[in-house]
């Protein structure tokens, strides 16, 4: 098998030439190898091999995902006998003890878990850099961030070393690195998806696992593969009558698509966003969708704020966990540190009363999806930033550190003086990506598209919304919108040598 035809077929694909014996596992991972050898050294999108494991388990032949190669994130997918780093140095000699559930299915199911992709630190950021991987680079152009905080499952899907890889979205962090990379990525409704057995939920139910791919049916199929509840999981959802990748071929009918431009923290949004929505509109409108200008009515900077909070929350609440297993405060990156002192400060009452408003969002969101069947928005509200483009400026890292370093910081932040601190992190933090995590926090499903391309041929996804538990219809659509605009054979030059 040459390298130009590993990168044309998806996971579907693959799995059906294993189980009808037209290609071996073997040679397949062989040319996942080669594809990783040729591009990662540009990318950085690898952040650990497991290609021991991966050669010694022999791939279930008749398994949906049959000798399919994948990767896992280094995030709440734990391989067992392997670290999870979260990105982090402090994470890094913490050994699991069990896979994850995501892990065991996608085993379980046929596939090759050869390796673990970057992410940044904790996964906190909508770029993929960190001190301890370093900077994943976009295969479209390696000057810009392939996006977060899956951004190393991204980079390596749209560089051919795999079909799909493993993801998870706890505030767009499946869509936002699809609409980096000229991908597709589907973020489940809360619980669809288990995250067990280590975990409940993730992030308070914010956060839903999956993959990020080049094409419907191989998200759909992954579903097919996670949507069931493990046992002792908080959240039983039904599953539906079929199969989701035999739903997915079916047609969505007209459906009536909000549509709205305005980013909800007021922030810009860039013309090749807007330029992206206005081409989808269209292309809505030619296969006989009714388009409507509309958008839920709620507060975009009071949900920032809550998203922040629990943001901040769970920063804290990890590295205390990190701490206890013998990390050092000074195995995080600066800015980890300062979150988790601000994380801190809140009380139980703060947290409380800030994620007792998720319902509010549920219910405003619940009543617009009365009038609605699909809400579209930009996933990003520009194409891919440049490396270091959101970093804090210098003074303000330096006057930061001096004030973490000191103690100063944990004072001022118990007495509530960094409460603008906040909110202003809040705001620039979410300005690349202010559309994603009003499905995080309503535990909705969410999907991004790559229908477009900028005049520079960077990608730029854009972002339909759905009610709970519509994932069927959103592939649907992203079925039909595929078959009209196909993307799949749309590859960088970096992944095709």
């Amino acid at each position: 098998m040459t390298q130009s035809d590993y990168v044309q077929l998806d996971a579907t694909a693959m799995a059906a030439l294993v189980r009808n014996k037209e290609i071996s596992g073997k040679e397949l991972l062989a040319a996942a190898l080669r594809q990783y050898e040729l591009v990662n050294p540009q990318i950085n999108a690898v952040s650990a091999l497991l290609l021991e494991h991966a050669q010694r388990q022999a791939p279930n032949v008749s398994g949906v995902l049959a000798g399919v190669p994948m990767l896992i994130k280094e995030v709440t997918q734990d391989y067992a006998g392997q670290s999870t780093s979260y990105g982090s140095r402090a994470f890094g000699n913490i050994v699991a003890t069990q896979h994850s559930t995501i892990v065991q299915r996608f085993l379980d199911a046929g596939a090759q878990i050869f390796g673990k992709t970057t992410t940044p630190e904790l996964a906190l950021k909508g770029v993929t850099e960190s001190s301890a991987f370093g900077i994943t680079r976009n295969p479209w152009d390696v000057t810009r961030t392939p996006g977060g905080s899956s951004g190393g499952s991204a980079a390596a899907v749209a560089a051919g070393i795999v079909p799909m890889a493993g993801a998870n979205d706890g505030g767009g962090s499946i869509r936002i690195p699809a609409a980096c990379c000229g991908l597709f990525g589907l973020r489940p409704s809360r619980g669809r998806v288990s995250v067990g057995p280590a975990q409940g939920e993730v992030w308070d139910g914010a956060s839903s696992d999956l993959v990020i791919s080049r094409s419907v049916r191989d998200t759909a199929l992954a579903l097919d593969v996670q949507s069931a509840a493990a046992v002792g999981d908080p959240f039983v959802i039904a599953r539906p009558e079929q199969a989701f990748s035999a739903l997915a071929v079916r047609e969505p009918g007209r459906l009536r698509i909000a549509v709205n431009r305005l980013s909800p923290l007021g922030t810009a949004v860039h013309s090749d966003a807007v330029a992206a929505v206005d081409k989808t509109v269209a292309l809505l409108q030619s296969l006989g969708h009714e388009v409507v200008e509309d958008a839920p009515r709620y507060d975009g900077t009071e949900l920032a704020r809550c998203y922040i909070h629990m943001y901040y929350g769970h920063v804290a609440a990890t590295i205390a966990q990190a701490r206890s297993l013998g990390a050092c405060a000074s195995d995080f990156e600066m800015l980890t540190q300062i979150l988790g002192v601000l994380g801190r400060a809140m009380n139980a009452g703060e947290y409380v009363s800030s994620h007792r408003k998720w319902n509010q969002f549920a219910r405003v969101l619940g009543d617009f999806y009365t009038r609605v069947d699909l809400y579209l928005t930009p996933t990003l509200a520009q194409a891919p930033i440049r490396h270091g483009e959101l970093d804090l400026p210098v003074w303000q890292q330096a006057m930061l550190g001096m004030l973490l370093h000191s103690g100063l910081l944990n004072v001022l932040a118990r007495l509530g003086i960094t409460d603008g601190l906040v909110d202003q992190i809040a705001r620039d933090s979410l300005s690349f990506t202010p559309f994603s995590q009003l499905a995080n926090l309503t535990g909705t499903p969410a999907m991004s598209v790559p229908l477009y391309w900028t005049d520079e041929g960077l990608p730029l996804g854009v972002q339909f919304c759905g009610p709970f538990g519509s994932e069927a219809r959103l592939l649907q659509l992203a079925n039909q919108l595929e078959t009209a605009q196909p993307w799949f054979k749309k590859l960088p030059n970096l992944a095709l040598g």
